[in-house]
């Protein structure tokens, strides 16, 4: 909610400047971002009134004004704006002025003819980013005037980032009203007289979904003048509040909406056909709207419509047909009442959101909308003219809910906040809140305005207390309560261990987005069933992730496209997969590396990662858990990994996850330009391990001896290591693979494996014939199990 500080204290004026205010706004609970003046700085600029306008004899598109600017004589400004035309009132930079950017005005000759000032454009005076001409002013506008002080420019913009309870502050009178009460000041709003009807024109309403709609009010005005135009100090008030100036009904209209907080619409009469009926859309329904984007209704939309089509999506947008024109004569102001639940989300899940969705997704005042056409009715008068015929309201009262009687307990207000307040002081702050109080035993019993849809229960009442009367005296104060100290297994898996262990690796931590786009969810995990979000922030996060893969990628794909070839990171969060209609949530951790192994440098070769760099941090992680031979790596395929490269994680048979290198084909459509390996596990599934223990190490000599078997290419080094493990398991200390070979002397689908194996006893010294007795037993069970034979 942007606003003008100086439109502000027209409605209250508390003795505060504009830092005292934001302040007092912040610590209020609504939140500033920022306080900016609303023009550039610049000085030496009056009110003008262009008397001759002729053009210049040495060029085409300049032309020779005299303009007056209320001093003894007039000046002669040679002026290359379009638009210039005598007897316009404009802004003049004269003689000596300084314009935003320090811009000094001096004499000077343009093609041959004396200039002595400028007449200012809007973006000139820095009060628009662009603009196509100069600023014209009002007829009435008093030439000589100081500009600034013309369009009260000495002025602040005022934004506050309103949380989505604070509906009832989207509108001026709503940030009066807590100024007011914050400063104990009155608060003098504008005078809001009913305007009587001048000629008797109905239009017929009928509410056919009174539930999302309970309250419509609609008026006609007859024989607008189309050819008028927004004063310029509404077009001020607009913009200060960053919005643009349209038309007259439209410029109206968005300004009852920033002065009151309530959205309205207009539309051109003759468009309509018989009635309104306001009602839910049928499913395919299309509309054209406002800003030229064609949509395709669902059944659960509200809408307004006429006898014949849809007309608006019920307080998000208008249609394009029924819009106001340049041509409009006669049109209907719209002022509805619809409840937040009907419109929340409908916006965005049409790729829109508009300044009166935002506000009727919070809650609207269901008592404002008399108060706003008759408001609007006086400003389209007052600019336009016109004939407005009577206020025509339907009403389902039984679906507006009425607002709860909360009891307020003085005990628990001490409670809550921690210090005793006054009851003469809690009593004036819920009266200055507009809020019904009565008076009982206990403390209050207190009715919220009907524009406050956040108070519900005692504690928002106590917040209410609170706010107000300042948290800056509260009193802070220590807590003492028995605690218990929390004891974790030993042998539970630590997963801020881990990450730390992987910072040792060299990785870097992630954190991604939990929501991603379906296209990256086909791609990387087809697989799973996602979660579609109701009421996603963009269409590039439009799912909840199923696997932690997509934002890793999107990462390396950042640092790749900005020559950072070389990405080690991880990442630890939630999945979430639906499953027979549940959503299921599992804690994963997954790493992601390319590029080289190590940091570019003179003392190595650069080496680019592979499959087993990666494989032996996850194997490091899984050390963690005292357990390592636990888990297992069993080749299988994954849609978006390498075929070849890509192994499925177990740990007693059942999957906890997957490792391997992506894809060539997915690398190509994302456009990685090095090879990436990756893994994700399920923390879950790595909670159980085992508490190391101390056993004595043997004074006795360990004996090595070096085998080489050749075996089939499908027969994986787990399986030879479990079964010479099997064959000595009492005195075979550690097994090392160092080589494998594939090749001449090799038949065609076997390997050779290179083992070496420790043997040691605990008790006394081995003998030849008792290593030898081993090896031959471990040899004799490689080839029964696995056809095994020694190379020559």
């Amino acid at each position: 909610m942007k606003f003008s500080e100086a439109w502000l204290r027209e409605w209250v004026n508390p003795s505060v400047n504009t830092t005292e205010l934001a302040d007092q706004l912040s610590m209020a609970g609504l939140e500033v971002d920022s306080v900016e003046p609303v023009a550039g700085e610049f000085e030496g600029v009056v009110v003008g009134e262009v008397l001759t306008r002729e053009q210049h004899p040495d060029a085409d598109k300049l032309s020779l004004c005299t303009v007056n600017v209320g001093a003894a004589e007039t000046l002669q400004i040679v002026c290359g704006a379009p638009n210039v035309a005598a007897g316009l009132k404009v802004p003049v930079a004269v003689i000596g002025a300084v314009l935003p950017g320090n811009f000094k005005i001096k004499r000077a000759k343009l093609r041959g003819v004396e200039s002595q000032g400028m007449i200012c454009s809007a973006s000139e005076l820095g009060l628009a980013a662009s603009s196509e001409g100069i600023l014209p002013l009002a007829e009435d506008a008093p030439v000589g005037t100081d500009f600034r002080e013309y369009l009260s420019l000495n002025d602040q913009s005022i934004d506050v980032d309103l949380t989505p309870d604070r509906g009832d502050c989207l509108g001026l009178a709503g940030i009066a009203r807590e100024v007011g009460v914050i400063n104990r000041s009155p608060v003098t709003p504008p005078k809001m007289a009913p305007v009587p009807a001048v000629i008797q024109d109905q239009f017929p309403v009928a509410l056919e979904a009174p539930n999302a709609c309970p309250r419509y009010l609609c008026r006609i005005v007859r024989n607008i003048n189309p050819a008028a135009e927004t004063p310029l100090w509404m077009q001020e008030r607009l913009r200060r509040s960053d919005l643009r100036s349209i038309s007259p009904v439209v410029d109206v209209t968005n300004y009852v909406m920033m002065e009151l907080g309530q959205p309205m619409h207009g539309f051109d009469l003759a468009e309509l056909d018989g009635g309104i009926r306001v009602r839910m859309a049928d499913e395919g329904e299309p509309l054209v709207l406002l800003d030229g984007q064609t949509v395709t209704l669902r059944n659960d939309t509200l809408v307004i419509a006429d006898h014949s089509k849809v007309v608006a999506v019920a307080g998000i947008m208008g249609g394009e047909h029924s819009g106001v024109g340049e041509q409009t004569k006669d049109i209907l102001l719209e002022s509805a009442f619809f409840t937040p639940m009907a419109i929340s989300g409908k916006a965005r899940s049409y790729g829109l959101h508009t300044d009166s969705s935002h506000r009727f997704e919070r809650g609207v005042d269901p008592e404002l909308q008399r108060q706003a056409i008759e408001r609007a009715t006086q400003l389209l008068l007052d600019i336009v003219g016109g004939e407005p015929g009577p206020v025509v309201e339907a009403l389902e009262a039984s679906h507006i809910d009425p607002r709860p009687e909360i009891l307020l307990r003085r005990t628990r207000v001490a409670m809550v906040l921690g210090l005793e307040i006054e009851d003469e002081i809690i009593a004036d702050i819920l009266v200055r809140l507009e809020m019904k109080v009565e008076t009982v035993a206990e403390g209050w019993k207190v009715t919220a305005p009907s524009c406050r849809f956040d108070i519900s229960i005692e504690e928002d009442l106590i917040e209410e207390v609170g706010r107000i009367y300042g948290y800056t005296r509260i009193p802070t104060k220590r807590t003492a309560a028995a605690t218990v100290m929390q004891t974790e297994a030993e042998v539970t898996f630590n997963l801020q261990r881990a990450k730390r262990l992987l910072v040792d690796r060299d990785y870097q931590e992630a954190i991604t987005y939990s929501f991603i786009s379906r296209e990256m969810h086909d791609l990387i995990d087809p697989g799973h069933v996602p979660v579609v979000l109701a009421n996603p922030i963009s269409s590039d996060m439009s799912i909840m992730r199923t696997t932690l893969w997509p934002g890793l990628l999107q990462t390396a794909i950042y640092n790749q496209s900005r020559q950072q070839m070389r990405v080690r990171i991880f990442e630890s969060g939630l999945r979430f997969v639906k499953q027979d209609d549940e959503i299921k949530q599992e804690m994963m951790l997954s790493c992601l590396i390319s590029g080289t192994v190590t940091p570019e440098g003179w003392s190595d070769s650069a080496r680019e990662a592979d499959f087993f760099d990666i494989k032996a941090d996850l194997e490091a992680i899984f050390a963690l858990t005292g357990c390592p031979d636990d888990f297992d790596f069993v080749q299988a395929s994954h849609p978006s990994l390498h075929p070849g490269q890509t192994a499925e994680i177990t740990r007693a048979g059942q999957s906890i996850g997957w490792i391997g290198k992506l894809h060539p084909e997915l690398e190509a459509k994302l456009d990685l330009t090095t090879g990436v390996y990756l893994f994700e596990i399920r923390i879950n599934e790595l909670l159980e391990g085992r508490l190391p223990a101390f056993k004595p190490l043997s004074k006795y000599p360990s004996i090595r001896r070096d085998i080489a078997i050749v075996v089939d290419e499908s027969v994986r080094f787990s399986d030879i290591r479990q079964a010479i493990r099997g064959s000595a398991p009492e005195i075979l200390r550690e097994i090392l693979i160092f080589d494998v070979y594939t090749g001449e002397k090799v038949d065609s689908g076997r390997k050779s494996l290179a083992l070496g194996l420790i043997l040691q006893e605990s008790s006394h010294t081995l003998t030849d014939e008792k290593v030898e007795s081993v090896m031959a037993q471990v040899i004799s069970t490689l080839k029964e199990h696995y056809n095994a034979q020694l190379r020559d």
